[in-house]
């Protein structure tokens, strides 16, 4: 937009931007030329929407959603073997179920792929298949960059021990394929 006129960020942009930026870390000396700008002219309709939002999106922000401490988080799971991967995705190795979390919100698909990886794991299943879905924003959907770092934390290890994107044919960038971790023998 080159010398064009500013657009005015209605409330419910302002909200939205609002919820946005909670989650990202500012660069350093930014936050306070970005705080003082936001104080000096709030429009009176905005401060009734923030009052009726802000309970209901601190309280019940999922424990998924916040960045959990780096000592429990490993960057990522090991990479499905090569060969093994080329078998899943052409067929040769069966997908032995799989879950669709589209739609879902994030507390609600956090504790539905906890759910579905235990049975996974508890009937000695060995490669899933995790469909999160593409999403429309730029840098994908809130879930397709979520599940990854779920599957990387301490509850999710005992569970799943790899992870890969899913082949063209199985949903491509919105999909997983999951290894399963083995269930341990009994003597």
């Amino acid at each position: 937009m080159s010398g064009g006129k500013k657009r005015k960020l209605t409330a419910e942009d302002r909200i939205l931007w609002g919820q946005v930026a909670r989650t990202v870390d500012p660069l350093p000396g930014r936050m306070d030329e970005l705080l003082s700008s936001e104080t000096d002219k709030p429009p009176p309709q905005e401060d009734g929407l923030k009052k009726t939002l802000k309970p209901t999106t601190t309280a019940k922000m999922p424990s998924a959603a916040r960045k959990p401490p780096k000592s429990d988080v490993s960057p990522t799971l090991h990479p499905i073997d090569k060969p093994v991967y080329g078998k899943i995705a052409k067929g040769r190795v069966p997908l032995e179920a799989r879950i669709d979390l589209h739609g879902l919100r994030q507390d609600e698909a956090h504790d539905m792929l906890y759910g579905f990886l235990q049975n996974a794991h508890a009937r000695g299943l060995r490669y899933v298949l995790v469909i999160t879905g593409k999403g429309s924003s730029p840098g994908g959907g809130v879930l397709r960059r979520a599940v990854p770092r779920w599957l990387a934390s301490v509850p999710f290890r005992g569970l799943a021990s790899g992870v890969e994107p899913a082949a063209r044919g199985h949903g491509g960038d919105g999909a997983l394929y999951v290894r399963v971790k083995k269930k341990a023998r009994e003597t």
